[in-house]
């Protein structure tokens, strides 16, 4: 495969002790998200792709159905973790995807020992979990400003006929 051919999106799907084996074999800074990415939308690739211009390498922590369910309730996630995973493993500016079940991708973030830690404007550096950690090492913290009517919550409501 050429450097033009994208890689197939199962291939960026990685298991924890597969990223952090990844993780050694790079050069450049790390770049790491989190979230659900339910349902995949403008806001969401807006963060995603900011994210990947902070350095040479995203990868996303992605949180599992169970941790989507506790988080925010029965009915979601609407798409299954393998689903959203292959779905951001497709994007061109993620570099791999890791599932985690935990509520926060703090212990993901102490594996993985990422240069620069990423969330959308919905949050501020001292409420980003894992900031602390990276800031420790001497990374960075990057809030990407959110996209205006982006959200999974209104996608959910309109389709249900709720809402504007």
């Amino acid at each position: 495969m050429d450097l033009l051919t994208p890689r197939p999106p199962a291939d960026k799907i990685r298991t924890w002790e597969g990223a952090a084996a990844w993780r050694r074999t790079l050069t450049g800074p790390l770049v790491f998200t989190n979230g659900v990415f339910d349902l995949l939308h403008p806001g969401h690739v807006d963060v995603l792709s900011g994210a990947r211009a902070q350095g040479a390498h995203l990868v996303v922590g992605l949180n599992s159905d169970d941790s989507v369910r506790r988080l925010k309730g029965p009915d979601r996630p609407v798409r299954s973790e393998a689903e959203r995973a292959y779905v951001l493993a497709a994007l061109e500016c993620v570099d791999a995807v890791v599932i985690f079940g935990e509520d926060t991708p703090r212990e993901l973030v102490r594996h993985l020992a990422p240069d620069v830690i990423v969330k959308g404007g919905d949050y501020s550096p001292e409420t980003v979990v894992g900031a602390s950690d990276v800031v420790a090492r001497g990374g960075r913290v990057v809030i990407i400003p959110l996209t205006p009517g982006q959200s999974t919550s209104g996608i959910i409501d309109k389709l249900r006929g709720v809402g504007g």
